[in-house]
């Protein structure tokens, strides 16, 4: 096993968007980083970042990808909770078991990854899992509400994990980017069951949030608020990611619930009742 000298770094979904642009970042920063995905060939490089194969919804391959991370390196200093999908649709038109499945990735995966890598940081005495929320893990989201479900709970999970391991050296911090110019919203999985009553708000919601997507920060912006909470000499609990996140934290933090309300159906272009059909 390798020694390693420079702080070390594991990236989940790390081919593209948020996790290519944290990885270069904390890269550029004197971290070894390794990069995991899918369908990556294990002990490739990307400029200079190791890539492993991983599927977090698999016990067995999260294990061997933390085994190979230490392994190689004999530490892991940084895990970088970011991999994760978004399903379109209203929340009645997905089964149960695609919701499930959304879980899994999504507030699972990184509960598998937390745990696999808490053993060493703990024995280190030192170490920061930071998991990737969102705005909508403080915001309600209409037609993406099992997503948003999914980040509000990894910020519930994440708030009282930090509870339990900061006495031992290790914080759990949470990055919250609003919309961010990635291929998230081609990426999402359509609800499994349809339904014709929402088929109309259902194409306004996916135009919107195309729209905000297009005219959402870099994904460069997330890279450098991440390595902001891996270094951090002060941690917080929450880094919003951008104007608009901050924003929205304020909101959610000191806007009156009605106001919030009417913000979010204004801003989805709801109306206050049921329209004809």
């Amino acid at each position: 096993m390798t020694v390693e000298t420079k702080r070390v770094a594991l990236v989940t979904g790390a081919s593209s968007g948020i996790g290519e642009a944290a990885a270069h970042e904390l890269l550029a920063a004197g971290f070894a980083v390794y990069g995991t995905g899918r369908r990556a060939v294990a002990g490739e490089k990307r400029d200079g970042v190791v890539f492993l194969p991983l599927d977090v919804t698999d016990d067995g391959s999260v294990a061997a990808a933390v085994g190979e991370v230490l392994d190689r390196s004999g530490r892991i200093d940084v895990l970088v909770n970011n991999a994760g999908f978004g399903i379109a649709g209203a929340a009645e038109e997905s089964s149960v078991e695609q919701a499930q499945a959304l879980f899994d990735t999504n507030l699972f995966g990184a509960i598998r990854m937390t745990r696999a890598v808490l053993p060493q940081m703990r024995k280190q005495g030192s170490g920061r899992v930071i998991n990737l929320s969102s705005v909508l893990g403080l915001v309600p989201a209409p037609f993406g509400a099992l997503y948003a479900a999914t980040k509000h709970a990894v910020e519930g999970y994440s708030e009282s994990l930090d509870h339990e391991v900061r006495e031992h050296g290790v914080r759990v911090l949470l990055v919250e980017p609003a919309y961010t110019r990635t291929s998230f919203d081609t990426n999402a999985v359509p609800a499994d069951q349809p339904l014709p009553i929402y088929a109309g708000r259902r194409r306004v919601s996916d135009a919107l949030i195309a729209d905000a997507i297009k005219g959402g920060d870099e994904p460069s912006v997330v890279g450098r608020v991440i390595l902001a909470a891996a270094t951090d000499s002060r941690p917080k609990l929450r880094y919003p990611a951008g104007p608009l996140a901050r924003r929205v934290s304020k909101l959610r933090r000191y806007a009156p619930p009605t106001l919030v309300d009417k913000q979010i159906r204004k801003i989805n272009r709801l109306s206050g009742a049921p329209e004809n059909q």
